[in-house]
């Protein structure tokens, strides 16, 4: 994975080649259009992040913003990391949206790659992100945390 050591989004999309840099700013665009109130745009991960700021949630299991979107410029394509994924309707959805558009969906646990922006079904993306404000994803969260500390205590005792 590459990454950043730029301090703000716009040292980062400094950083890039022209070329990739329309690329990001056109998907930072798409996301700050759809992304519900709440969510705050910073450099976290050596990546764009768009998420929960410490003030508001500061439970984090690891002491960051609680992330909700991402966006990076991979050596061979992009990353848009959607956590919306916990929610598996917002997935069905973008995967249904994804085949409408006759898209190929090139998805792995949590990010969607593509190389171009012709690769994605953009209103579908668009309506994923603003599938799930921050409360929500809030309790989708929590829930899942605490399904992975029950699964960890359940192995510990086996």
């Amino acid at each position: 994975m590459v990454t950043s050591a730029a301090q703000n989004v716009e040292q980062y999309l400094a950083e890039l080649p022209d070329d990739r840099r329309d690329v990001m700013t056109a998907m930072r665009k798409l996301i700050r259009r759809h992304l519900p109130k709440g969510y705050v745009e910073s450099m976290t991960y050596g990546m764009i992040l768009y998420g929960i700021p410490l003030e508001t949630y500061p439970n984090t299991y690891n002491n960051q913003p609680l992330g909700y979107v991402a966006l990076a410029a991979q050596k061979n394509y992009y990353a848009l990391y959607m956590f919306a994924y916990a929610d598996e309707a917002a997935v069905a959805e973008m995967r249904a949206g994804f085949q409408a558009a006759g898209k190929k969906l090139d998805m792995g646990k949590s990010c969607v790659r593509f190389r171009k922006l012709d690769d994605l079904a953009l209103d579908a993306i668009g309506t994923a992100i603003a599938s799930t404000p921050p409360d929500r994803f809030i309790e989708l969260y929590e829930a899942v945390r605490a399904e992975t500390k029950t699964a960890a205590k359940k192995k510990k005792s086996a």
